[in-house]
């Protein structure tokens, strides 16, 4: 028997919407959100993808907002979202019973910047008492259970780019296991920083195209050179089925297997083949009881770099054969999300499997040949599938694979 967990609740907010609802019309209408970035002014690499007009004081009142860093304040957001969309009062829940389990790929550099900066001017008595619990990777999933009293486990998930879709996992685990009743868990991360951008970019991880922003990033295509940093948080709620059931939830899909595996091959490249990857997708499709016929809808890792996007086509071209399932990269209009990219990403492909409808990837004007997937491009597509994979993957050979189902 499969241990399945329901998909009760989604809430996202990313460069393309505040909402759940606009973030998935913005991802159909198939344009990228990368631009040139005030705040990345000066440096080498100056564009991004970012989120406007979210006004953090309006949404969790000016006191808390200052308590609290970006990754951490979109974190909260997207919970009270989720939460609403799931239909669950807080105030009504059995809190012990309700876990929290957020991915974060850093601690945030964002707060550290201003700091260091007080503290290197000799000003130590101005760096401010809220530096350090403002900006520890923890404090994410910290401040959604004191803001929504949850009181069972709760936790942060470190997997570099696969944290948001690692969270899931792991809180498929506490739900299934009967540990938990609702776990609310998903990820967060703002990469926007003047030190994330400069450290990618001495490494050669970010596309140079700062002259055409909205055709950066490119994954499989044969002139992609790299991927560009993004900021966004998604949590779903997951249940046990006979929770929801009780309560008479709708449920949007269910979890029904996962794998989470290492590379063990290089710090930041990821094995040439594929190898870690293709037995993630194996042990997730084992553990959900579906052969790879099964699946209808890949939704890529897709970062944009060149070695990337050819290991992940590679372990899909051997696990699904000559022919593997319609595939899209979303990270092509989103950008880079690094710790809540699996998380948002997983989102999508509920939304992918609940309306049958498969966003593009934008930008694929010359497809890589050793690349060969059907991916979908210009426009959304039309589709009849009832399981669906994500795909998350990050630096340190993590691989993450999550497996949707409809109810």
């Amino acid at each position: 028997m499969r241990c399945e967990a329901a998909v009760t609740g989604i809430g996202m907010i990313t460069p393309a919407g505040l909402t759940t609802e606009s973030t998935w019309a913005a991802v159909c209408g198939g344009r990228s959100t990368v631009r040139t970035d005030p705040d990345l002014a000066g440096l080498p690499v100056d564009i991004s993808c970012r989120i406007d007009h979210f006004d953090a004081d309006a949404l969790h009142g000016r006191r808390l907002a200052r308590r609290l860093d970006r990754f951490t304040q979109l974190a909260l957001a997207a919970a009270h979202q989720a939460v609403r969309d799931a239909k669950l009062d807080p105030s009504a829940w059995n809190a012990p019973r309700v876990a929290v389990v957020l991915g974060v790929g850093s601690n945030s550099l964002h707060s550290y910047f201003h700091e260091f900066d007080v503290l290197n001017q000799g000003r130590p008595e101005l760096v401010s008492p809220l530096a350090l619990p403002r900006s520890v990777p923890n404090m994410a999933a910290a401040e959604v259970a004191i803001a929504l009293d949850a009181r069972g486990p709760n936790f942060t998930v470190a997997s570099a780019c696969a944290s948001g879709a690692t969270a899931l996992a792991v809180a498929a685990d506490l739900v299934t296991s009967g540990a938990c009743d609702i776990a609310l868990a998903g990820g967060a991360e703002s990469g926007r920083s003047r030190m994330t951008v400069t450290g990618f970019h001495q490494m050669h991880a970010l596309s140079q195209r700062t002259d055409a922003p909205h055709l950066a990033s490119r994954p499989f295509d044969v002139d992609r050179d790299g991927f560009v940093l993004s900021e966004g948080a998604a949590v779903l709620v997951l249940e046990r089925p006979q929770h929801a059931l009780r309560r008479g939830a709708g449920q949007r899909a269910r979890l029904c297997g996962h794998a989470c595996t290492s590379d063990a091959y290089h710090p930041v490249a990821p094995h040439p083949e594929g190898i870690g990857v293709e037995h993630a997708l194996r042990t997730a499709l084992e553990g959900a009881g579906l052969a790879p016929g099964d699946i209808g809808h890949i939704n890529a890792h897709g970062t944009s770099t060149p070695t990337g996007d050819v290991a992940e086509a590679r372990a899909l071209q051997r696990v699904f054969g000559p022919e593997p399932p319609p595939v899209t990269a979303p990270k092509s209009i989103l950008g880079h999300a690094l710790g809540a990219a699996g998380a948002i990403e997983a989102a999508l492909t509920v939304l992918t499997q609940q309306h049958q409808l498969i966003p593009p990837t934008a930008n694929l004007l010359r497809q890589d040949p050793d690349c060969e997937l059907d991916i979908v491009t210009q426009a959304p597509r039309a589709a009849a599938f009832g399981a669906a994979i994500s795909n998350s993957f990050g630096f340190g050979g993590q691989n993450t694979v999550l497996v949707f189902t409809a109810e």
